[in-house]
């Protein structure tokens, strides 16, 4: 079967979706949050096919999230590092854990604690607004088209109505 591309659609979850593509993903870069560099680490790990998890990581090197780097000349070996590019995921994976630990934790509580060393408190993420740093809810919020939405599409009605009030 194959899988329809969003990485052109004007919409940055779609593109983003495009790129993860699949939960893997999302799963090997938590495993490189959580300090795992090599591959047998990430396939220990997770338990992931080692074909997989090579396509998962090229896929990574491929779009910036993570580069290759030599930790052994020979043989020739090589461990995984985020990127910043990759780094900045790090808030969209906290998300999702925020989200996971509210609906899903059940009677036992969460699975996993986010410490923030820097205050040494426990914590949790929450989006705010950037300006009034204001919890962001989605009853608060609308859409506008921005620069990069295609003009093409902008005149559609059914655009047009997903972006009036």
């Amino acid at each position: 079967m194959r899988r329809t591309s969003f990485a052109n659609w004007p919409c940055s979850i779609a593109r983003t979706m495009d790129l993860l593509g699949d939960w893997w993903t999302p799963l090997v870069l938590r495993e490189a949050f959580y300090g795992i560099r090599r591959f047998d680490e990430f396939q220990e790990s997770l338990g992931i096919a080692r074909n997989t998890l090579t396509d998962r990581l090229r896929r990574l090197v491929d779009e910036g999230l993570m580069e290759k780097q030599p930790y052994q000349s020979v043989p020739v070996r090589y461990h995984y590092v985020l990127t910043e590019k990759g780094r900045d995921f790090y808030g969209v994976l906290a998300a999702m854990n925020r989200w996971g630990d509210r609906w899903l934790s059940g009677d036992k509580g969460v699975p996993v604690v986010i410490h923030h060393d820097r205050c040494g408190h426990d914590t949790h993420p929450e989006v705010v607004c950037a300006t009034c740093k204001e919890p962001l809810r989605s009853e608060e919020v609308s859409k506008r088209m921005g620069p990069g939405y295609p003009p093409r599409l902008a005149e559609r009605p059914d655009v047009q109505r997903r972006f009036s009030g």
